[in-house]
């Protein structure tokens, strides 16, 4: 076999790794979607809104808290809604059906997990979700094997790979009621329950793992920020920063609110009222709403004369979804494809971002991502929030100064600056 050929099913395999990497991060932003809804409710309940420091509407507040706690449950509404976001997002021509497959298959995988509490042990009974000790007239929150928003992602991916695999099949005539789409949800419970039991066994290791990774990267601090400021902007370049974000964001660490209920991950906890939160989120506000929306600027005033009153209402656009919303794709990838140098740059200042933030005690979060919106709402939340403004002032500067520095010192292309027949081809196409 010649070398060329060879080398042809490696590249068919890595583009076809490559794509399903990147429809996973698309499908992951799905479930995403709806953390905003989330944090608003959860936010409108928290005492000093409706609660009894606030409007003193105590009963209007339980409603708005239990509502936004249901989708920022670490244990059941959060992994759920991942689950169906990446069922319906893997799957080709997905429908309802592959939604309801997925919703059985977690469920299923969900009550086998609770049948087995880690912490009943010793005179304790388990008595709902409560380990009882009659003895002492005493009780306490029973623990479970939790792979949380990992495991949800896990059940949709295989419940879509099952919904594609077995939503035309047809089986012999006297179960012909069960063909196609109405077998589907039958296997996916089978998979959901062989799925749980393995999690039983293999989850306390895995677990514990990722863990420690995520202690060892808080551990450290301010650094620890600016590294996963870094990992994260320059995994957004694949589709891929949402897998990196899942567990630190939605699962590592507790807090135990006033009602005795535990939440996991960092913006969950956030929300909560957890003051020690947000050294995976404080970092993004000075970038999001000050930064990039100067390295837009910069764009803009770095385009050809005759170009710069369309590339300016381009950017003023973007800049502004960024700075209000907290949406950076459309800047990113106005420039990160064109220049990777730059988008190097980019990520480079997001760590650092992230670390300095962290190491002047700011401590901020969102349920959606790091926009006035969020910096608005959270503002009570947070710790030294106000120090975000100067900070990201200084940011908005540097990327100022520095990407109008590189794209006219290096003769980047950037929008604006392409070469005439580029722009020409592009019309024609």
């Amino acid at each position: 076999m010649s070398s060329a050929g060879a080398t042809a099913p490696q590249a068919q395999w890595w583009h076809g790794f490559y794509g399903g990497l990147q429809k996973m991060g698309r499908s992951l932003q799905l479930p995403v979607a709806v953390l905003p809804a989330a944090g608003i409710l959860n936010r409108l309940g928290q005492d000093d809104v409706f609660g009894k420091d606030g409007l003193g509407w105590d009963n209007v507040a339980k409603v708005f808290a239990a509502a936004g706690g249901a989708l920022l449950d670490s244990n059941l509404g959060l992994p759920l809604l991942f689950c169906i976001g990446v069922a319906i997002g893997m799957a080709k021509k997905a429908d309802g059906s592959t939604a309801l497959a997925a919703v059985v298959g977690f469920l299923v995988y969900y009550k086998v997990l609770q049948a087995f509490p880690v912490d009943c042990a010793g005179t304790t009974t388990l008595v709902g979700n409560q380990c009882v000790d009659y003895s002492s007239k005493k009780a306490a929150n029973a623990v479970y094997q939790n792979p949380g928003v990992l495991g949800g992602i896990l059940i949709g991916f295989v419940s879509a790979w099952l919904w594609v695999r077995y939503h035309r099949t047809k089986l012999v005539d006297w179960l012909g009621f069960f063909n196609g789409r109405r077998l589907v949800p039958m296997i996916t419970a089978l998979f959901g329950l062989a799925f749980a039991c393995l999690c039983l066994w293999v989850w306390p290791p895995i677990g514990d793992a990722l863990t420690d990774f995520s202690q060892w990267l808080s551990d450290l601090d301010a650094w620890g920020a600016g590294l996963f400021g870094l990992a994260n902007r320059a995994l957004l370049l694949i589709g891929m920063h949402q897998l990196l974000n899942t567990f630190l964001w939605f699962q590592f660490g507790d807090f135990t609110k006033s009602d005795g209920s535990v939440v996991h991950g960092d913006i969950p906890r956030f929300l909560a009222g957890d003051p020690t939160a947000g050294q995976f989120t404080s970092g993004f506000f000075p970038i999001m709403m000050f930064a990039l929306p100067a390295a837009a600027l910069a764009i803009a005033h770095c385009a050809k004369p005759h170009r710069r009153k369309e590339i300016t209402g381009l950017m003023l656009s973007v800049g502004l979804t960024s700075f209000v919303t907290g949406v950076t794709e459309p800047i990113e990838y106005s420039f990160a494809y064109i220049v990777p140098a730059l988008y190097g740059v980019h990520a480079l200042l997001t760590g650092v971002s992230m670390a300095v933030t962290w190491a002047l005690g700011v401590k901020d979060g969102f349920s959606f991502s790091a926009g006035l919106i969020d910096y608005v709402i959270n503002w009570s939340l947070a710790t030294k929030p106000w120090l975000i403004i100067p900070i990201g002032l200084c940011f908005a500067v540097v990327y100022y100064a520095l990407f109008r520095f590189i794209i006219t010192k290096f003769d980047l292309k950037t929008p604006g600056r392409e070469d005439e027949d580029e722009i020409e081809d592009v019309t024609k196409a």
